[in-house]
């Protein structure tokens, strides 16, 4: 329980750091709303054509009578749109974080100057940050996928599938957000994603305090983008506290150091 209220705490920290650096706060807005414009087109389209589609999916309706053609049809684009929104829901973080990656970079930068000491990064051009980030989340959201196809499945269980299994889902994608958004921190110090992923399955509890209230925050339309920044802010503090201090610096950094006795 102490690191699922310390996991909240950090959260509230971060969006405390934005709230008195406005200026911040602001530059971390741009890539969420590049990011809320990009798929606000898409379920635009998605929503202009998704009559079309439903008839392309179902054509043993076509000679069906009404109302079940369009009682059909309707649910299946019911379906459709919901998956939409669920699938814009989980991937809008790891988007974000592709897009803002010199962004939130440079706001967990000045977090961590405040907090006294930046980690110095590894010297890598731009376009090699953004590969690695984009390989890194994509790595991310097929595990998230994985356990969410198995919660899918339990969900069709009577009575666990209705009240467990969803809070059990909360937590899970609230996990695999904090894995997300402690990513911008964690590459600063060139800990690769597996290495990340097995850090915080140690602080299982404060991930989930972490990550499960933005999940939950993020549902709400337009918060995600509001909260984006202090998100950030709050995970790269997260970081600091999480990591022995011998590990704040770079991997490639810590190889060429030199060696006690030499």
């Amino acid at each position: 329980m102490r690191d699922l209220a310390a996991g909240i705490r950090y959260l509230g920290k971060g969006q405390r750091w934005v709230a008195r650096h406005g200026r911040w706060w602001g530059f971390g807005l741009i890539p969420a709303l590049i990011a809320l414009v990009l798929y606000g087109a898409v379920l635009t389209v998605l929503a202009l054509f998704s009559g079309d589609i439903a008839a392309w999916a179902t054509p043993f309706a076509d000679g069906w009578g009404a109302p079940w053609q369009g009682l059909l049809r309707g649910l299946f684009v019911a379906l459709l749109f919901a998956g939409a929104l669920l699938l814009s829901v989980l991937t809008f973080t790891a988007v974000t974080l592709v897009i803002g990656d010199p962004f939130y970079e440079s706001l967990s930068e000045q977090v961590e100057k405040d907090e006294g000491g930046c980690p110095e990064g590894a010297d890598r051009p731009l376009w090699r940050e953004i590969w690695i980030a984009l390989c890194d989340s994509v790595h991310v959201l097929l595990r998230a996928a994985g356990f969410g196809i198995l919660l899918f499945a339990l969900g069709f269980v009577p009575f666990l599938g209705q009240t467990v299994i969803p809070v059990v889902g909360f937590c899970v994608n609230g996990f695999f957000l904090a894995v997300e958004l402690t990513s911008v921190a964690m590459q600063r110090r060139d800990i690769p994603v597996r290495e990340r992923l097995r850090l915080l399955r140690g602080r299982k509890a404060l991930a989930v305090g972490f990550g499960t209230p933005v999940v939950l925050l993020f549902l709400i339309p337009f918060v995600a983008v509001v909260l984006m920044p202090g998100a950030v802010a709050g995970a790269t503090l997260l970081v600091r506290d999480l990591l022995p201090a011998d590990e704040q610096e770079p991997e490639e950094m810590r190889a060429q150091a030199p060696q006690p006795g030499y």
